[in-house]
């Protein structure tokens, strides 16, 4: 049996960090069986998902809902038309091409009842497979034609996103996005949004969007907001342009986290500032492949990265759009690319340890999943013997 490793620690057994007691008591090391990867494992095991746009994860059936009550006009009215309309699934020819989808999602998000539905809605499909931590982003200066005010399209989606924690337990967080093709001013005021709602469900500020001819330091000016009021970050940057976009998301808007960072292995004196700075990439390896910032799934970083030391955490990016889920993003990671199931619990836990969470709250959480994954490694662990043993 090899240990669940600490990404921090990668020479020691156990996770430290997430078993600390006040009398100096040592931790218990979890083991990891040696057992087969199924799906049925994975989606048993507690995941977290910290890059997740509203606008791109939404059900197929919602949109027609939606669309119905709301009499907006789509592409199709049919499910298996409306998937194609939207790209679902299927190879874009570029990060732009595959951002034309949004402009279908967004259609039937203008409204404070549409918002409300479509985030309850994910929140409860990611409970549905054992997601414990789910980070939602989207802009609100989206969802503003027809007439929402900034308050209502951001109190919509907390209160969906509060009543699936009731009824799931499903913890829940807040990104507000900037758009990189929007104006710096604009960042700006969605960073004062941002602010506005710091401890009220809102935990980070992020840019996203088309990067190529749209820099990350033209909005320098709404991550000094952010920054200056203590509020976290992030920024998608390397997925469609090079290490560059990294560089200025990381020097010049001081993010804590990069949003893909696929193109990260270009730069090696940059990627090893990252890894020493333990600065988090959330990953989102189908949805790279979806938009052309690599060319399949074998080909794509994720291993490298995770083998060099670097902190790396796997998310969905668009559910819908890319017709995925956690546990089917960990599946491929394990099939086409290798991870074994030492490698994917340790993601599991660096996808908690990079969660836009409190400290104390962070370890508290840490110590509940890591009690979890060896419960249900034992399980699984047992289920095979007694498979194996006759009766």
């Amino acid at each position: 049996m090899s240990s669940i490793r600490d990404d921090e620690f990668p020479s020691h057994t156990g996770i430290p960090s997430t078993a600390r007691r006040a009398t100096g008591e040592i931790p218990v090391v979890l083991e990891v069986p040696a057992i087969p990867v199924t799906e049925e494992l994975l989606k048993a095991l507690p995941k977290t998902d910290l890059h997740c746009h509203l606008d791109g994860s939404m059900r197929l059936k919602t949109i027609l809902a939606l669309a119905h009550e709301q009499k907006v006009k789509l592409p199709s009215e049919t499910e298996d038309g409306l998937a194609r309309a939207i790209h679902m699934g299927e190879v874009c020819k570029s990060l732009e091409d595959y951002l034309v989808a949004f402009d279908v999602t967004l259609s039937v998000l203008q409204t404070a009842d549409g918002l409300y539905r479509a985030a309850y809605e994910l929140a409860i499909d990611a409970a549905a497979e054992n997601v414990k931590y789910l980070e939602v982003r989207y802009s609100p200066a989206l969802h503003q034609q027809k007439g929402l005010k900034m308050t209502t399209i951001v109190d919509s989606v907390l209160e969906g996103l509060r009543v699936a924690k009731r009824e799931t337990g499903i913890k829940c967080g807040l990104i507000v996005c900037g758009i990189r093709h929007m104006s710096p001013q604009t960042s700006v005021r969605l960073a004062e949004l941002c602010v506005a709602y710091k401890n009220r469900g809102v935990i980070g500020f992020d840019l996203a969007g088309a990067e190529v001819n749209f820099p990350a330091k033209d909005h320098k000016d709404a991550f000094q907001l952010i920054l200056k009021n203590n509020v976290n970050c992030t920024a998608h940057a390397g997925e469609a342009y090079g290490p560059e976009s990294i560089s200025q998301a990381i020097h010049f808007l001081g993010a804590h986290r990069i949003g893909h960072g696929t193109r990260l292995r270009e730069d090696g004196d940059l990627l090893n500032y990252i890894n020493d700075h333990r600065i988090p990439l959330e990953v989102c390896p189908t949805s790279n492949v979806q938009t052309g910032a690599v060319a399949d799934l074998k080909s794509h970083p994720l291993k490298f990265y995770f083998d060099y030391g670097l902190r790396v955490t796997i998310n969905t990016d668009n559910r819908l759009i890319t017709d995925t889920t956690v546990t089917n993003e960990y599946w491929t990671a394990h099939r086409e690319m290798g991870l074994s199931l030492d490698d994917l619990t340790t993601i599991m836990v660096s996808g908690f340890k990079s969660a836009f969470l409190p400290f104390r709250e962070k370890q508290d959480v840490l110590k509940a999943i890591n009690a979890e994954i060896a419960t249900t490694l034992q399980t699984f662990q047992r289920k095979l013997t007694a498979v194996k043993v006759p009766a």
